[in-house]
C-alpha cells in the first residue's frame, strides 16, 4: 500500500466476498489473500467470473480456477516441470501411494499447510484414516513422499515472479514439524528469510512458469521448490491465487509489483500489454 501512495495510484482493500462492493468503480482488481478460499471453493470461483465481467482482475479467472486445484501438478509433470510425486485419490477412489516411505497427505483444495498430515512409515492406517476423512467431506485427497532434505540448510524455497521476471526468493523453514501454531485457524505460522536460488532452482521455477496455460504472464506468481532424495529441485506449489509473496525479504519488490499493477492499468487488462 505504502508502494502504491508513493505512485499516487488511489487504492482500498476490500473483502472478496463484500456483498456492497462496486468492483465496477476500479480499473484493476488484484486478488491478494482470500484465505477462506479454499473452503469456499465455488463460491470464490463464481466471485471471479462476476468481478472479470466488470472490470480487470489479476490473476484472472482461469488461472486462479487452475491454481487452486493442485491436480495441477499432474500438468506441470506432464509439460517436463520435475514435481513432487503425487497421487490423488477422489471420494470412492483407492489411493495408490507413492512408496512405502514416509507420506504426506492433504485435500488438493488447500492452503496454508490446513488438514495436511505427515505420515510416519509403517503407519499407513493412519493415513488411510486421512484419506477417508477427507473423502468424507467429499474432498479429493492427495499423497506425497515425505522429502526430509526441506529439513536441511537450503529447506524450501519460494521464488516470486512478477509480470513473469524473477524478482526474489525466501527459504521457508520446514512446515510439517511439530510446534507449529495455526494462525487465525487459517495457514501454520512460517519462518521466512531472503534466500538465493540456485541456478538449478531457477531453471526448474522458470519451466514452471513457461507450464501456466493462457500464454500470458501473470501479475505475480510463486514456485515453492524443495529439494528430492538426490538434492535435486523439484515443484512442491505454484501458488497464484493466495501467495504471500515475501515483498519485505526482496530489496524494491514491493516497488515492482506497483509497476506491473500501474502497466495493467494503463492498459487496461489483467494480463500485460
Amino acid at each position: 500500500m505504502e508502494a502504491l501512495a508513493r505512485r499516487d495510484i488511489a487504492h482500498a482493500v476490500i473483502d472478496w466476498d463484500d456483498p456492497g462492493a462496486d468492483w465496477a468503480a476500479h480499473d484493476l482488481v488484484v486478488v491478494r489473500s482470500p484465505w477462506d478460499y479454499t473452503r469456499r471453493h465455488a463460491e470464490f470461483l463464481e466471485w471471479s467470473e462476476r468481478v472479470a465481467r466488470a472490470t480487470a482482475l489479476a490473476n484472472p479467472p482461469h488461472l486462479l480456477r487452475w491454481s487452486a486445484d493442485k491436480h495441477y501438478l499432474r500438468d506441470l509433470g506432464a509439460a517436463g516441470v520435475p514435481v513432487v510425486p503425487t497421487a490423488f485419490a477422489g471420494p470412492g477412489e483407492a489411493m495408490d501411494w507413492p512408496g512405502d516411505g514416509e507420506i504426506v497427505v492433504k485435500p488438493t483444495i488447500s492452503a496454508g499447510s490446513l488438514d495436511t498430515g505427515r505420515h510416519l512409515p509403517g503407519a499407513r492406517a493412519e493415513a488411510e484414516a486421512h484419506v477417508a476423512r477427507l473423502h468424507a467431506d467429499g474432498r479429493v485427497a492427495m499423497a506425497q513422499p515425505y522429502l526430509s532434505r526441506v529439513e536441511g540448510e537450503r529447506g524450501e524455497t519460494a521464488l516470486v515472479f512478477i509480470d513473469g521476471a524473477f524478482s526474489h526468493a525466501a527459504r521457508k523453514g520446514p512446515m510439517l514439524v511439530p510446534g507449529l501454531s495455526v494462525v487465525g485457524g487459517l495457514f501454520v505460522e512460517e519462518d521466512i528469510r531472503p534466500s538465493t536460488p540456485t541456478p538449478g532452482e531457477m531453471e526448474v521455477a522458470e519451466a514452471a512458469l513457461a507450464a501456466i496455460p493462457g500464454g500470458s504472464a501473470p501479475l505475480y506468481a510463486r514456485v515453492d521448490l524443495v529439494p528430492d532424495d538426490a538434492g535435486r529441485p523439484v515443484v512442491l506449489e505454484l501458488e497464484l491465487v493466495e501467495p504471500s509473496l515475501f515483498l519485505v525479504h526482496g530489496a524494491g519488490a514491493a516497488d515492482r509489483l506497483v509497476d506491473a499493477i500501474a502497466a495493467r492499468i494503463t492498459t487496461g487488462s489483467s494480463a500485460p500489454g
